[in-house]
């Protein structure tokens, strides 16, 4: 085997610490001094083997990065070494160079084939085996790049994972708390009932429906759809809320009371106006809404309502006619100059009084075709004779089928408010 012949240059395992293991594999003792000397010279960590099971025996113990193996070695050849060292788990890459006189092609190929990533011709050069080393080393530093980042990208996964699901129970809790708003599916009066499906499209949402007492005769509705859908929307639903739930005038802004400190309710035009305004005045958000308010007289049939850009109320009448209007009205908090108009329906016994939110009226189809108030008064009318909160778990039902999925693309809800059912 012929020598090495070092060349003259600085000292590079002084101006570089690689961090690189090197195992040399030879059964010929003056090949590993001379390999060995040239290695540490240029600043690697070296160990020697003089065969291929004792070389296993220290990669057991010691993994190198790099191999520097003869071929041709008696019991186990480098060829079969270097399959065995490629089979054993390790955590980054071990590139591995045959030393061997061979040259043809044929031999080359099935280094390759076995799992050699180089090859160094004897006798050595030492300017080969640098720029052998140096391409393995770099590819070894990639890899360990790479599993650095890697496991960056694990960790940070990890604590996005803890943080997601964190945020996950928070919406969860979240969810109920917007769910217990709406404080009743079903209240039953003497002349009256309500109903209210509130399906948020995700874990919460910026839909809201509900009602207020006023008197013995009378009871307030609210159905209001705050745009977009999420926590923004739903944290603006929640304080709204705080402005139409309460029974006490102190608290709800739909509600006065009189110099006889009975409670009457204001009228809805200027309960919807001071809402307009608060949005716009000490509202910090992007966000506005839809609403209707209702106040309903239910000793003598007449609701009166208010429109602000919410879909027009429908009625069914109990002799199943469909009828929608509405005066449609502006969206509170965009214009500050917005006027808000009232208007009355007379509801006889066994009608019913809807209000639904866009996401019902504008849920598409499979072919993004909107349902609309025509596809709603369809709906309607095939549930003639349904009441109650059977009558509005059909209709989202219904409504599934439409869309052909169960979730929904918006927040849906809805109001039902029926005259003197137990009458008809």
């Amino acid at each position: 085997m012929g020598a090495i012949q070092e060349i003259n240059g600085p000292n590079l395992a002084q101006e570089r610490l690689r961090y690189i293991k090197v195992l040399i594999v030879d059964d010929s003792r003056l090949q590993r001094r001379i390999l060995s000397v040239s290695l540490k010279s240029m600043g690697y960590e070296v160990r020697e083997a003089d065969f291929g099971q004792a070389a296993l025996d220290i990669c057991a113990d010691w993994p190198p990065d790099m191999v520097l193996s003869d071929w041709m070695m008696p019991g186990m050849d480098g060829l079969e070494f270097c399959q065995a060292f490629k089979s054993l788990p390790r955590d980054g890459y071990g590139y591995f160079i045959l030393l061997t006189s061979k040259s043809a092609k044929n031999e080359v190929a099935q280094g390759l084939q076995g799992g050699a990533d180089d090859f160094l011709t004897k006798p050595v050069s030492v300017l080969e085996l640098r720029a052998r080393l140096a391409a393995g080393e770099r590819i070894i530093q990639m890899q360990r790049a790479l599993t650095k980042q890697t496991k960056i990208v694990s960790e940070t996964l990890e604590q996005l994972r803890v943080v997601h699901d964190s945020l996950n129970q928070d919406l969860i809790e979240a969810k109920k708390l917007q769910q217990s708003l709406v404080r009743e599916k079903f209240r039953s009066f003497e002349h009256a009932a309500l109903s209210f499906v509130l399906m948020p499209a995700g874990h919460v949402g910026g839909d809201l429906v509900g009602y207020f007492p006023v008197s013995k005769a009378e009871v307030g509705i609210f159905a209001i759809d705050v745009s977009g859908h999420g926590v923004s929307s739903a944290l603006m639903t929640a304080r709204l809320a705080g402005y139409l739930t309460s029974p006490s005038p102190e608290q709800n802004i739909a509600l006065i009371k009189g110099l006889d400190e009975e409670i009457k309710a204001r009228a809805l035009s200027d309960v919807v106006t001071d809402l307009n305004r608060i949005v716009l005045e000490e509202m910090e958000t992007d966000h506005y809404f839809t609403v209707i308010l209702v106040l309903a007289d239910m000793e003598t049939g007449y609701v009166t309502l208010c429109q602000a850009g919410h879909p027009h109320p429908l009625v069914r009448r109990s002799n199943g006619k469909i009828e929608q209007s509405g005066t449609g009205g502006l969206p509170v908090g965009l214009f500050a100059e917005a006027e808000f108009e009232e208007f009355r329906i007379k509801l006889e016994k066994g009608d019913q009084l809807i209000l639904a939110s866009d996401g019902i009226t504008e849920c598409p189809d499979m072919n993004d075709n909107m349902l609309g108030e025509v596809g709603l008064e369809r709906m309607i009318r095939d549930l003639n004779g349904m009441r109650g909160p059977q009558l509005l778990e059909a209709l989202v039902w219904i409504l599934s089928e439409h869309a052909e999925e169960s979730h929904f693309p918006d927040d849906l809800s809805a109001v039902l408010y029926e005259n003197n059912p137990q009458d008809n």
